[in-house]
Order: C-alpha cells, then structure tokens, then sequence
C-alpha cells in the first residue's frame, strides 16, 4: 500500500488541548556504538495525543514532533548560530526592502505522491496556508502580510508582501510553513489533520495510527534532498518511527528504563536523575523564543504602576526558582528572550534579584505594608492575579515559590489555573492582570507578536509607543548586523518598562537508551529525527 493510501485509510486523530509551545535542543549524548547504520524502529515516548499531523495546521508540541519529520521546509536554520541555509531551495534573494523573497529550487525533489517540487507546487501550498487562516496556528502569523507567490520559472518562485517581513526568511524554515503537494489541497483541512492526503516530500510518510496510543512513520525510499544541515545525505537511516502516546511522566520514564521504549520525550525534573549514567543519556537544550514569564496587563489595578511592575521584576529570585523547583538543565531568565534565541541580549545584571531595590521602589511610590506584611495604597492592596495553564508539569510548583518570593515585598500574588482553551479565552479577551506562558521560535520577531499594538498586544500599550517602533525596525531587515540594535532595544524597553517579568528559559530533555542516537533538535527545538539510528 502506498503512503497516500495509508494515509487516506487512517483513522482519525482526537484532538488534545494540551497547549505546549516549547520544547529543547542539542544537548549531550554518550558516545555512539560505531559508525551509524541504517535499520530498526525507534520506540519514541511522547508526553500527548498530537492534535493534528497536518505541519501546517499544528501548534502543539507532540503534533510538531511528528509532523516535522513529513515535510521539508524551502530553508533550514543552524541551530548553533542561526544562520539560514539551503534546503529546498538552493538559495535566495531578498528585495532591499524585505518585502519580497525570490527562492531558487534545487532540482529532483519529489513529494510522496512522485509529483515534482517546483514552483507552482510551492505556490500553491502558501497560498494554501494563507488560506487556512487561524487554523494555521503558527503560520498565520508568518504569513500575516503575505499578498501573493509568483512562478517565475519552474525552478524559481517570488513570494511578496504587504509591508517588510525580514521574520519570513527564518520562518520559512519551519515545518509550519512545510511544502505539501498540490493533491493534498483537494483534501479539506479535517482530511489532512487526520493524515488523510497528507502528501510532503520529507524523508519520512505518515503510515497509520492507533487512536490515543500510537503513530507510525515510514522511511520515505529514494529520498536524496536532506538539508543541507544533515549530517548525512541520502535516505534516512530508521526504517520506521513508532510515537507511543504515553501522557503519564512516571510511566513513560518507567517505560523507557525498563526497555519498553527506546528514547521519551518531555522527562520531569525529578526523573532526569535516573537518565545520568546507567546506560542511558539525555539531550538538553533551552527554548529560543519567548521565556516563561509574567505577562502584565498595564490597563489594570496595581500593574498600571510602573514602579510596582518593576518591583514585581526585581523581586523574583530567578536562581532560587531553577535551584529549588526546576534542575540544572534549567537557566535563569536573563532576558525575555532565550540564550538560544539568535539576537538575544544579555540583560542578567537588569534581571538581578534585588529585594531590597524591590522595597525601596514601593516604599517611594506609597506603598505601605499592613498587618499581615501585604502593602496597600489608598486603601488598595498590592495585589494582582497570574493565570496559567498547566502546559509543563512544573508550572503550578514555579508559580507558588514566586509567590512567595513577592510576599517578603509585601506584593500578593493570586495563582488562578485554568485549561488551555480558557487561557485563551481570557488571554483574547484582556481579563487577566499577569498572564504565565512561553512561545518557542528562534527569532527575535516572537517578540512582535505578543507585545506590537498591531498584533497580540498583550501589554495593552497604546499604539506608536516607543516598543512598536522598535518591533517595526527589527522586522524591517534581514540583515543581523543592522537587525541588532533594534531586536536589543525591544528586549531593553520590555524589561525597563516591566511590561512583563521573565522567569525561566524552558528546557526539553530528551532521555535516550544506549541503542538510540542522534536524537536530535532543529532550531525551532522541534524533534528532527533523519540522522537518527538504532545500534
């Protein structure tokens, strides 16, 4: 049976609103036995039902994991030093004004289905993308000012927008905007999330999958167009790539120590100890993107304060935070972007803990403390509500040691948890004072779209302040050199202002057996499992 028959035979996928935005990259692994070999199944743990396999309909982090491996992206990125390279296309031009990007194709790439990659397959699926709106969770916003792809020739594609999009060049390496095959758009959205007429030129193809317990990926035969970032060329070495579905942390690393499993994702601060040694390893890496942090609402109670939003910031002791509750795979925030994010500024000396600056700030803006060591003002309490979601298993456990911390300055910090979709029900809707989340991408624009007037806003600025203008700058280049200056000063005026609080930089660890290698991450974080093998 074909690929494309496999997929149009699957069943359909339950959706899990299990909202995780970050994952982890290129950490250390114990040696290999030999040279790698082709052959063999992995046994890959994951911590959730992926919600979609379409890579361009998909947001979570199990989805991603699978659908990363079925599509090939026109770019890749190196996730050492960010840099964009070659993979589908061979190379590129951007126009002066980053407004239009021309990709070049490199010749004898096929999708699943034998039809060719060229041009028009790569217009057609952008334009398919644009027109899935919202339901391209991660795309739309890529796209968002995406007007229209011209075939110049067969080989050659020019994709335009509205107004300069230097992010594109790196968003265009992401398996979010993938390259499917013209057939895959006669299937609906639905069809595809469901594998149905699933068709990409990856170098792997979706086979089946067991509702709630499994998904099975096939190495894709005659595969030769790997990044250029692969370590090896040619097809892929696993045979096949077994996703058990086991939500369960303590199962899952029980599964993997007991030979169930050949490698699982998502391993807890408390299990990652049992993974140093005994035949096992792990590869860590932090997040790029957006930190986990306190997200403030600057229209509401105390947090229109900008003293008492920068007393909130100086008094989280974000060493105490990894030290207590989290490991040593864990950093420290010390910015609102992650180390691993390119253009990241080191802002740890502004991050610093300070209690003592903390109350001298409160003390001067009028903050009195009561009897029960909770500051008030004209008769309002230093008090604000942080909602979240429990989209890594630590949250709650962060959350109340932060609050903690607040109260020795006299602030109090209500936790509300809710569901994921609630989250962003109330998040969509402005009824929050701080929000706690994270969003991975390893690019600086991240930061446009939770805090630009023009897109999530979710400081509440009013429009033309001094932060759009610097988030307009950076997202006006490609160019890092002239990028820089502008992506530091967004990341400055954040923490200056106290818009919001970072926390911690999210690491994935992923625990390996001593049969599985090369486990690896893309830039993004996302599972990239072509150089993988089984010894």
């Amino acid at each position: 049976m074909s690929p494309t028959s496999r997929a149009r035979n699957a069943a359909a996928l339950l959706a899990l609103p299990l909202l995780l935005t970050a994952c982890s990259a290129a950490g250390t692994e114990q040696a290999a036995s030999g040279p790698p070999k082709p052959g063999g199944t992995l046994r890959l743990g994951i911590s959730s039902a992926p919600d979609c396999i379409d890579p361009q309909q998909t947001a979570t982090n199990a989805s991603i994991n699978v659908a990363r491996q079925l599509v090939d992206s026109l770019t890749d990125q190196d996730p050492k030093t960010g840099e964009i390279k070659p993979w589908l296309a061979e190379k590129w031009e951007v126009s002066a004004d980053s407004t239009a990007f021309t990709f070049h194709l490199r010749p004898g790439a096929t999708f699943s289905d034998d039809s060719p990659v060229d041009a028009a397959a790569v217009k057609t699926s952008f334009d398919g993308i644009k027109a899935l709106g919202t339901k391209a969770q991660l795309g739309y916003g890529y796209l968002a000012a995406y007007k229209a792809s011209t075939v110049v020739d067969p080989r050659t594609v020019r994709l335009e927008f509205s107004v300069p999009s230097a992010q594109f060049l790196q968003a265009s390496s992401t398996m979010s905007l993938g390259v499917l095959a013209p057939a895959a758009f006669r299937k609906t959205p639905e069809q595809r999330c469901q594998g149905n007429g699933l068709i990409g030129s990856g170098p792997f193809v979706f086979e089946s999958l067991k509702q709630n317990q499994e998904i099975v990926l096939a190495k894709r035969k005659g595969y030769t167009w790997g990044s250029s970032l692969f370590k090896h060329q040619g097809e892929a070495y696993l045979d096949k790539i077994d996703y058990k579905i086991v939500p369960e942390p303590g199962v899952r690393t029980g599964s993997l120590a007991s030979g169930q499993l050949d490698a699982a994702t998502d391993i807890q601060p408390v299990d990652e100890p049992q993974f140093a040694g005994n035949g096992f390893s792990e590869n860590i890496r932090p997040n790029p993107g957006v930190v986990f942090n306190l997200h403030a609402n600057t229209t509401r109670g105390v947090l229109t304060d900008e003293k008492v939003r920068q007393a909130v910031l100086k008094g989280v002791d974000r060493t105490e935070v990894v030290n207590t509750v989290l490991t040593a795979s864990y950093k420290p925030a010390t910015s609102i972007l992650g180390s691993a994010t390119p253009l990241y500024d080191d802002l740890s000396q502004q991050l610093a803990y300070d209690e003592k600056g903390a109350a001298a700030l409160l003390d001067a803006d009028g903050w009195v403390s009561g009897p029960d060591g909770i500051r008030a003002k004209n008769g309002q309490p230093l008090s604000a509500s942080v909602v979240f979601s429990p989209v890594f298993n630590q949250n709650r456990s962060v959350l109340e040691l932060v609050q903690q911390q607040l109260r020795k300055i006299g602030f109090d910090l209500r936790i509300e948890q809710h569901t994921t979709a609630e989250t962003t029900q109330i998040q969509l809707s402005g009824n929050y004072d701080f929000l706690w989340y994270n969003v991975t991408r390893a690019d600086p624009d991240i930061l446009r779209g939770q805090f630009s007037t023009k897109a999530g806003n979710r400081s509440k600025l009013t429009p033309g302040n001094p932060l759009d203008v610097a988030l307009d700058a950076q997202s006006s280049t490609v160019d890092n050199a002239k990028r820089k200056p502008s992506a530091d000063e967004v990341q400055k005026l954040i923490v200056d202002h106290a818009y919001a609080v970072p926390v911690f930089e999210l690491t994935q660890v992923v625990a390996l057996s001593s049969k599985a290698h090369a486990v690896d991450f893309e830039a993004s974080s996302r599972l990239q499992l072509f150089d993988a093998w089984l010894s």
